[in-house]
Formats: C-alpha cells, structure tokens, sequence
C-alpha cells in the first residue's frame, strides 16, 4: 500500500494511494498525522480502511508534502555503503570503516516533498545529490535487537540527502551541510513493510537531467537496516514517524574529476525498485 501525506483545498491529511486515487484516511481514522497512524493499532487495519475511506481527490490534484512532514528524528547513515565507502577514499580522503554506524540527525524544515524544489542555499554552488532508501519507524521503542527489527519498520520511500559539501566539511561533523532547509528531498510516498520482503536487494539509481549518476543496490550497505534500527534505539528511543536515511552508494558529484554539483534548473530524480521515483526540480534561494 502507498500512503503519502497531503494538502488538499488548503488542508492538510494524509491518505492512500489507491489506482491514481486518494483516499482520505485522516478523516476515516480521526487520526491528524500519518506518523502517528502507522504506531496506532489501527495500522494494521490499513486495506479495510481503505475500502471504506472517502476519495478526495486524483492524486495529480493534491499536493503532496514529504511523507512525513515533521518527524521527531531524521537519523542518517554516513558512508554506508562499500561502493561509496571506496570512492571517497579514491578522492583523497582518509575515512577507516567504523566498527559502529556512523550517524547524524537532519531537522525536518531540511526536507521537501516530491515535485517541489530542492533549493541551492545562496552562499553556496557545491550541492551534491545522495540518492537514499529510507526506512520509516511503525512501532517505536528503545534498545531494539536486530532480530526484532524489521517488526518495528511502518515501510520504504527515497530520500535525497542533498548535500552542502563545503559547510559539510567545515568539521568533523558533518550536520551543518545536511541540514539547510529544503534540501532533503523525500517521496512520493511510503510503500507499506508487508509490500517488501525484510532485507531484500533493492536496485537505487539517481539520475541528473536523465542521466544516471548513480547505480547500485542496497546489498552494498556496510550496515543493515536492522544494525541502523539498534544502533540508533541504543541511543534514543524511536518514536513513531522517525526516518531513517540508510546511506548513499558511490556517484555523488563530490567525487567526480572535476566535482560536479546540482544547480537552479537541474532535475534530479531518486528511482528505488518496487517504490517509486522521487523528483525535484532544482532552484536558487529566494
């Protein structure tokens, strides 16, 4: 099942997917948010909601916002997968493989929904492409094993963790160039857990102006979605709602003899097997 959140005639909801339909599911549930559904009891219930949920709209005719507008926590993965891993030590950088997953924490103004901009922040020209798997929180809880992750994922969507390389490399941490705001694309929508098999290879391509950039799958990740969920739970207790970004495979423009980067006018699409294409046009800051 695609859940997305949406605006529709100036309101804001969240539904389902349905044959290019939208199913009003906040206003069958009563429930306001869909980070909160998906850690309800009634989650589970989804496809007979849907069944009696009003129809609002084409899905053409709403806007969306990214799947979930305001999370709590957005935990990303830093250098996670071994193709990645390899082209930065290639660039020149010096990075060992950390025995534990390195992370960091993208506030939720950073994001922006499918079809709307990724913005090019005006003190900057070096914004990169990160084409990410996403993984949304269902059941949340603190000190989760990694036998019993997977039952704590809601589901999947892109994410494109658009990166500030300067400021990124302004310390050893590296938030200041993750979290300009709307530079986290993050869409169309979630594809429920029960609609892919935990742990199964996922092809992730990102393509600028139709060209690809990058080319992988999600068997290259150092760190498994379970290793992501305990990890982070040992820090913090995840909540309902939180993302988190499972790290990028080798192609950012970063890496490129001479680096390239995104600029006002470029598309850049995030394309995930069996859950969709994320696109956003590329614009200049106001």
């Amino acid at each position: 099942m695609k859940l997305i959140s949406y605006t529709h005639n100036g309101n804001e909801a969240w539904g389902a997917v349905v044959n290019g339909q939208v199913s009003d599911l906040s206003q069958a549930t009563q429930i306001p948010t869909l980070a909160e559904f998906v850690g309800s009891d009634l989650f589970h219930k989804k496809e007979e909601l849907v069944k009696n949920a009003p129809i609002v709209a084409a899905l053409e005719e709403v806007k969306l916002l990214p799947v979930i507008p305001r999370p709590e926590k957005i935990v990303c993965a830093v250098r996670n997968y071994m193709d990645h891993h390899k082209e930065v030590l290639a660039a020149g950088m010096h990075r060992e493989l950390s025995e534990e997953p390195p992370i960091f924490l993208r506030v939720w103004r950073s994001q922006c929904a499918h079809n709307d901009p990724i913005v090019c922040p005006d003190v900057s020209d070096s914004l990169d492409w990160e084409g990410e798997l996403a993984v949304v929180i269902g059941k949340g809880g603190r000190n989760i094993s990694e036998e019993n992750a997977f039952d704590h994922v809601a589901g999947y969507s892109c994410y494109n963790d658009g990166s500030v390389r300067e400021w990124q490399f302004h310390a050893k941490q590296i938030a200041s160039g993750k979290n300009f705001e709307s530079t986290g694309g993050f869409g169309p929508w979630l594809v429920t857990a029960d609609e892919i098999e935990p742990g199964r290879k996922l092809k992730i391509e990102t393509r600028l102006n139709g060209e690809v950039v990058q080319s992988s799958d999600t068997s290259h990740m150092i760190f498994s979605i379970p290793k992501l969920i305990n990890y982070a739970s040992t820090i913090f207790t995840l909540s309902p709602g939180d993302v988190i970004a499972t790290g990028t495979p080798a192609g950012v423009g970063w890496s490129q003899k001479p680096p390239r980067f995104m600029k006002p006018g470029d598309v850049c699409e995030v394309e995930i097997e069996d859950i969709g294409v994320l696109s956003n046009p590329i614009a200049a800051q106001n």
